[in-house]
């Protein structure tokens, strides 16, 4: 079994460039399924795949751990197929756990201000944290996007930045000139470290800042500016697409710049509050006008 599992993480890692983290946690997942089933991949059918997905929620594990291990033992398995180990995909027709529908947190645009001011002061840290709080809402970056960056990768005079995204796919984002701005003062204090470091944003020692770096920077910044709630890097990426969409930007625009795959990723989005529909509605429709205008 761990043959076929060694074989299938690296197919991830190679042909869908599958982040370290991701096959951590595909691993964990089949070994968690195939100590239940003690069976062979060969052997294993759909009342199987089921009896464990009921034992987990029995277990009190949430839904969305569930169906994501769900989603791992599906992928295996069409793999498996695919590559001519198995006949079927038992885990095919195995219903995924029905989620409960949560809506991201994002920020009003007052509060984006606020957070991206304060990191107040001169120096290297400050022009730093202003610079990658800029980004994030500038441009819908994922963290471990932003933390990847290199210096050539932007293109301050052009105003845009290449982003690596999910499965090494590359695409090209705006830059805002607030985030310029900020980025031009950081590069400054960051020439002055005479540090020989691709990596566009360093920690204090002078190497690439890390995904848990950048996070710790934005809850730091969101508790000092008093922001109730978890706040954090995808908060921004969050708040980035709905300002968008509030401002009018066409649902596949946004899908392009976040990197989405799929458009109904990019769908959960579309929680714009019932004043603002309304607002729009009276403005747009026809029949909602004042007739005395």
């Amino acid at each position: 079994m761990k043959d076929y599992i060694d074989k299938f993480l690296r197919y991830l890692e190679i042909e869908r460039g599958v982040s370290v983290h991701t096959l951590r946690s595909y691993r964990k997942d089949l070994g968690m399924f195939f100590e239940y089933v003690k069976s062979k991949a060969e052997d294993i059918d759909l009342i199987d795949v089921r009896g464990f997905v009921a034992e987990q929620i029995n277990a009190g594990l949430k839904k969305s751990t569930v169906s994501r291990r769900l989603a791992t033992i599906r992928s295996f398995f069409k793999f498996l197929h695919r590559e001519g180990y198995v006949k079927a995909n038992p885990a095919k027709l195995v219903p995924t756990p029905r989620l409960p529908k949560i809506l991201p947190r994002f920020l009003s645009v007052d509060d984006v201000f606020s957070l991206v001011e304060k990191p107040e002061g001169i120096g290297f840290l400050p022009a730093r944290d202003r610079a990658i709080l800029e980004l994030l809402y500038s441009s819908g970056l994922r963290v471990s996007e932003l933390s990847g960056l290199n210096v050539d990768d932007l293109d301050v005079r052009e105003g845009l930045v290449k982003v690596r995204g999910k499965g090494k796919k590359e695409r090209i984002v705006p830059v805002g000139k607030k985030a310029v701005e900020a980025i031009r003062s950081y590069m400054v204090e960051r020439i002055l470290l005479k540090k020989k470091q691709n990596a566009l944003f360093l920690n204090r020692s002078g190497t690439r800042l890390t995904d848990r770096g950048v996070r710790r920077i934005v809850v730091k910044y969101a508790r000092a500016m008093g922001v109730n709630g978890r706040i954090g890097p995808h908060t921004l990426r969050h708040t980035f697409a709905t300002h968008l969409l509030q401002d009018g930007a066409d649902l596949r625009v946004i899908q392009e710049l976040l990197g989405h795959s799929s458009l109904s990723t990019t769908q959960k989005y579309t929680h714009l509050d019932i004043t603002h529909l309304m607002d729009i509605y009276d403005k747009a429709h026809p029949l909602a006008k004042d007739s005395n205008e």
